[in-house]
């Protein structure tokens, strides 16, 4: 066996099954399995390398022991020298296989955000209407309550002026307190994964109190006119339709419209603080209403479009809707004494409306929003002309909104509103507490 490794026969290895490995080093070649004890020349067993610890292959041993295919290669021909052993020791090895590294999949790559499921992000709710559509077969209820308070100074001037700064008549100041609590019990319902369906009932609470004095008198003291006003508001449904998949990059639009009803007392059906007329001339009283409406006594639509924009770690919203009111004909109001007072046709005038925000998530449970609310109420028109003293309103509110989810069912939502316009509530504040079932 020596004879054929020093002729350079190279496979003296493989030849023999046993007994004849003495030229074979005890470093077996990258490739050839070592599980066999391989003996010497003279019978006697050659320790493995492996339990020497001295391999300088071991790192190739443990790649072939991987690799099933790396067991059946052929080994390099020994060179011609008439020492085998030495020889085939220092002879070159073949590259040991190599494991190709495991890949991450497609779908999630590493250091990008998970593949959107398609539906709009979750941010803190400011405004009426949420952002996020309920899922397929899912019932979301939603208690509220909402609290709002404002004030208003009036100062009215009857008279005449002889000079700018000389006023000979009258000085008509008025100062108006008003309280509102609104409890609300909302319900939305998932159709699909981009259709739900909503509705909402109100029950209202408010209460005013006006400061004045008497505009035909000379006295200077002040009176103050208290009222209320207490039952179910105005109840409303609506549904909301996503249009189009939206993504990381691209923006969710939702369309929305929605139908408001007059289920709560209107202006019209309370007693109004008024003898005979409340307007035009033989007016009398302070033309105030003794109880207060609950409702806003016309039926309206309101269709929309909202807009989320995911930009991590932010989300950008924003909405744009119409409102129209439908006008009523043959209205009249009680007045002192159950007499009725004949307005003819009504009709409120529409609201423009538009809102944005941004909303960040705080970590995976807590979420905050900043957003600014705006609306644009038209004239009154009475019989076809604009009423009297009806002027275009302009609404602006900076809204603050907190999301905490409490687990997976039930999340904690407060949203505070602060106005800055004259005709805008002081300050409201929403507390909301939507559940899955």
């Amino acid at each position: 066996m020596q004879l054929d490794a020093k002729r350079g026969t190279g496979n003296a290895a493989l030849s023999e099954p046993s007994g004849s490995l003495a030229d074979v080093p005890a470093t077996a070649p990258a490739g050839v399995s070592t599980t066999t004890p391989a003996t010497a020349a003279d019978g006697r067993a050659v320790r493995p390398a492996a339990a020497t610890g001295t391999t300088p292959n071991a790192g190739a041993q443990d790649s072939a022991r991987a690799s099933p295919d790396a067991a059946t290669a052929p080994r390099r021909p020994a060179p011609r020298t008439g020492y085998a052993a030495v020889d085939a020791a220092a002879a070159p090895t073949a590259p040991a296989p190599t494991t190709p590294a495991p890949t991450t999949p497609a779908s999630s790559p590493v250091g990008k955000p998970p593949a959107s499921r398609g539906r709009p992000p979750e941010v803190a709710p400011l405004f009426e209407q949420p952002g996020v559509l309920t899922p397929t077969g899912k019932f979301i209820f939603e208690p509220a309550v909402q609290f709002g308070y404002s004030s208003s100074n009036r100062v009215a001037l009857v008279g005449y002026t002889i000079i700018p700064a000389l006023l000979i008549g009258l000085v008509d100041v008025r100062e108006v307190k008003r309280n509102t609590t609104t409890a609300i019990l909302s319900g939305r319902l998932g159709l699909t994964n981009r259709l739900e369906i909503d509705a909402k009932i109100p029950y209202v609470y408010r209460s005013d109190a006006t400061v004045s004095r008497e505009i035909f008198t000379g006295t200077a003291v002040e009176n103050v006119f208290g009222t209320s006003g207490k039952g179910i508001g105005d109840a409303e449904v609506g549904m909301r339709y996503q249009l189009n998949s939206g993504g990381p990059d691209s923006a969710y639009y939702v369309g929305s419209l929605r139908f408001k009803s007059r289920t709560g007392r209107d202006p019209f059906s309370v007693i109004t603080d008024c003898v005979q007329r409340c307007i035009g001339p033989n007016a009398s009283g302070t033309g105030l209403p003794l109880d207060l409406p609950t409702g806003s006594g016309f039926f309206s639509i309101q269709p929309g479009l909202t807009w989320l924009f995911p930009s991590d770690p932010a989300v950008f919203f924003g909405s744009v809707s119409y409102l129209h009111n439908f006008k009523r004909s043959d209205v009249s109001r009680t007045v002192l004494g159950g007499e009725r007072e004949f307005l003819g046709e009504i009709k409120p005038g529409d609201i423009v409306g538009f809102n944005f925000g941004m909303g960040l998530g705080l970590n995976e449970k807590a979420s905050f929003s900043l957003g600014y609310d705006h609306s644009s109420i038209g004239r009154t028109r009475q019989n076809g002309i604009v009423s009297p003293g009806a002027v275009r309103t302009q609404l602006g509110t900076l809204l603050l909104g907190f999301s905490y989810r409490i687990n997976d069912t039930r999340s904690l939502n407060v949203a505070v509103g602060a106005g800055l316009t004259r005709d805008t509530p002081d300050v409201t504040l929403t507390v909301r507490m939507p559940t899955t079932f």
